[in-house]
């Protein structure tokens, strides 16, 4: 029983900590400043071809390029 005992103590204090600590470390790089070029991309990737069709030789370059990265 001691062992779960020291278990559950450091359980409640350290790891709680840890986890903290990796939350908060999370937060701050989603909202570190070289991030937002990133997202601004990745959010606008509905808008893209929203005047015209996605050209297909686009598509079909994409695909060649999908298929040497296998």
């Amino acid at each position: 029983m001691e062992l779960y005992s020291f278990l559950r103590e450091f359980a409640d204090s350290w790891v709680l900590l840890a986890m903290f600590l990796l939350f908060l470390g999370a937060i701050l790089w989603a909202i570190r400043p070289g991030a937002r070029a990133a997202y601004e991309d990745v959010s606008n990737i509905p808008f893209r071809h929203d005047d015209r069709p996605a050209d297909p030789d686009e598509k079909a370059a994409k695909q060649r390029v999908k298929e040497t990265l296998k």
